[in-house]
C-alpha cells in the first residue's frame, strides 16, 4: 500500500521502464481487422462488435444550431469500469492500474481495477483474460459501495454507458503485476499532476470520494446547507427534459455533408472539430500484444469549467442541463463551460459558449483548481482538457438562464449515484474537486461514513 508521492515515484518509475510501447499511424483503410464500408464509408470491425464509426443527424432546439450531422462512434456495448477498495482504519485504499492506452499522451496512465469493453472481456480478441475481473461480477466478493450506468462524452460517443462499479474488500487480492493500492489521499494530491489519473479513474473516484466524503484528510469538504434543496434540483433537471427536445438518426458517414476521408484520415473540409484516423499497436502487460483500430483526435485542447461562489456559507458550483449529439436522454448535468474553444474561433460572439468570455477576466488567486487531464485513451488520440474550478466571487448573480442551476458538490455527488443524470465532463471534475485546499472556507466536516 502506497500513502505518500515518493514511494509512488518509485513504483511507477519501475513501470515506465518495465514494457515498451509502440503506436504508429496508418490509414483507416490500412487498419488490420476493420474495414471502410462500400456505399454507406462507415467504419467498422470485421467481427461486427467492439466499435464502429458512422454519421449521425441531429436535430434539438436547445443548441446554437437546430440541426446538423457529424461522424459519431458508435459503441452499444456496455463495459465494466471497477475500482476496488479496502477501508484501512479511517484510510480508504483503491487498487489502482499502470495501463497503457494508444491514445494516452505519455502511455502509461493510472487506470481502474478493471477497465474493459464487453468485447474484451468476454474475449473476442482472443487475448488473456482481464484481471480482478470476478469481483465485479455476480456473484461477488465484497461490498457493492457504488453502482450506476454512467454516460461518457456525448459530442463523440452515440449514447455510450459503461456500468460504473465500486467494491470493498475485507481482505486484498494478490497484487499482480502493474497494479497498487494507493490512498484515497494519495490520489488525491495525484490529481494535480497533468495527465496521470486517466479519464475513467476520475469518473470512477467521484463515486469514491463521495461515498466515503471524510476519507481525504486534512481537506474541508463542501458540505452544508444548499441554496436549492435537492427535491428543487430534480425539478429543474425535469423541467429541462421536458423544456427541450433531441433526435438523432443514423446515417451513413458518406452522407456526413462538409467530412471525407482523404490520405487514409477522416476529416472536416475546414480542419476543424476532429479527425479519425488507424493506428497500429504494440504494448506489453495488455491482453492483448498488438492490435489495430480507428482513433479519434480533437483539433486541439477543450476547456472544462466549474464556475463557483459561496451561498450563504457553503460553496455552489454552477452546473448546465447540457445536450450534445450522443446524450441519451436529451440533457445531462454537465460543468457551467465544456467546450473546445478552437471550434468557436470563426463565430459570432452570440454564438460562443456562455460564460465562457468571464475567464478572461479571472484574477490567478480565484482559480481553485487547475490541471490538464487526457480523455480516454482507449478511443481517443491525445485528447486533452484543461480542468478548472473557478470561484467568481459573491458578486456573481444567483440569477442564471433557466438551463443552469447553483448546486453544493454534495448534492453532484448525490446526482452522480443515478445514472445518466451527471455527465462525463462533470464527474471528472467533481474528483479533481478533492485536491482543492480551500481551508479558509467555514464548511461542515463531514464525518467518515
Amino acid at each position: 500500500m502506497i500513502d505518500n508521492l515518493s514511494d509512488f515515484n518509485d513504483w511507477f518509475s519501475i513501470q515506465q521502464a518495465a514494457h515498451r510501447f509502440s503506436v504508429r499511424r496508418v490509414p483507416l483503410a490500412d487498419t488490420a481487422g476493420w474495414i471502410v464500408e462500400d456505399g454507406t464509408a462507415n467504419v467498422r470491425h470485421l467481427s461486427g462488435r467492439f466499435f464502429s464509426v458512422q454519421g449521425v443527424h441531429v436535430e434539438t432546439n436547445h443548441r446554437d444550431q437546430s440541426s446538423w450531422r457529424q461522424p459519431i462512434i458508435v459503441q452499444p456495448e456496455i463495459g465494466i469500469l471497477g475500482m476496488l477498495i479496502r477501508v484501512v482504519g479511517r484510510r480508504v485504499y483503491c487498487l489502482m492500474q499502470a495501463k497503457m492506452e494508444p491514445g494516452n499522451i505519455n502511455h502509461l496512465q493510472l487506470s481502474p481495477t478493471v477497465q474493459a469493453t464487453r468485447s474484451n472481456y468476454t474475449g473476442v480478441h482472443g487475448g488473456l483474460d482481464v484481471p480482478y475481473l470476478d469481483h465485479f461480477r455476480a456473484p461477488r466478493r465484497g461490498r457493492v459501495i457504488f453502482d450506476a450506468l454512467q454516460s461518457e462524452q456525448g459530442s463523440w460517443f452515440l449514447k455510450k454507458r459503461n456500468r460504473n462499479i465500486v467494491i470493498e474488500v475485507e481482505s486484498a487480492p494478490a497484487e499482480r503485476d502493474g497494479y497498487c493500492w494507493l490512498s484515497t489521499d494519495l490520489i488525491a494530491e495525484l490529481l494535480l499532476t497533468p495527465n496521470l489519473v486517466n479519464m475513467d479513474s476520475r469518473a470512477v473516484l467521484c463515486g469514491v470520494f463521495h461515498a466515503f466524503p471524510g476519507s481525504i484528510s486534512s481537506r474541508t469538504p463542501f458540505r452544508g446547507p444548499a441554496v436549492h434543496p435537492f427535491e428543487q434540483v430534480l425539478s429543474w433537471f425535469c423541467d429541462a427534459k421536458s423544456e427541450f427536445s433531441l433526435s438523432q438518426r443514423l446515417i451513413p458517414l458518406g452522407d456526413v455533408p462538409d467530412w471525407g476521408i482523404a490520405d487514409g484520415t477522416l476529416t472536416h473540409r475546414d480542419g476543424r472539430y476532429f479527425s479519425v484516423f488507424g493506428v497500429d499497436v504494440e504494448a506489453a502487460g495488455r491482453e492483448v500484444a498488438t492490435w489495430s483500430q480507428p482513433i479519434l483526435e480533437p483539433v486541439d485542447r477543450g476547456l472544462i469549467v466549474f464556475l463557483g461562489r459561496t451561498i450563504r456559507s457553503v460553496f455552489h458550483v454552477l452546473v448546465h442541463a447540457r445536450t450534445d449529439a450522443g446524450t441519451r436522454d436529451i440533457v445531462e448535468i454537465g460543468p457551467t463551460i465544456s467546450c473546445n474553444p478552437a471550434n468557436y474561433s470563426h463565430v459570432p460572439d452570440d454564438r460562443r459558449p456562455r460564460f465562457l468570455d468571464i475567464l478572461q477576466g479571472v484574477h490567478e488567486s480565484d482559480i481553485l483548481f487547475d490541471a490538464v487531464h487526457s480523455e480516454e485513451g482507449g478511443r481517443f488520440f491525445h485528447a486533452e482538457n484543461r480542468y478548472m474550478v473557478v470561484d467568481v466571487g459573491e458578486d456573481f448573480p444567483l440569477d442564471v438562464p433557466s438551463d443552469y442551476c447553483w448546486i453544493t458538490v454534495e448534492q453532484l455527488g448525490t446526482l452522480d449515484r443515478f445514472g445518466n443524470l451527471v455527465n462525463i465532463a462533470a464527474r471528472c471534475l467533481a474528483s479533481c474537486m478533492t485536491s482543492l485546499p480551500y481551508d479558509v472556507s467555514e464548511l461542515a466536516t463531514a464525518s467518515f461514513r
